[in-house]
């Protein structure tokens, strides 16, 4: 029973919102910096694509524990 327990424990540590949270921002933060950066073209192209699996990612992990 306590092997369960212990097994759960780890897996809602590995699933805190806390680091989550802040890596999904700093995802959309730097997709706004692709964006609007005048120098690369290429990183302009994929600043949406980073905008958007940062904004998915937090929808996601705000449904994680705290």
């Amino acid at each position: 029973m306590s092997g369960s327990a212990g097994a759960k424990s780890g897996m809602s540590r590995w699933f805190l919102r806390g680091p989550w949270e802040a890596g999904a921002m700093t995802l959309i933060g730097g997709g706004i910096v692709m964006l609007v950066q005048p120098w690369s073209i290429d990183l302009y192209s994929y600043s949406f694509a980073t905008i958007l699996a940062g904004t998915v990612g937090y929808v996601i992990v705000s449904h994680f524990p705290e």
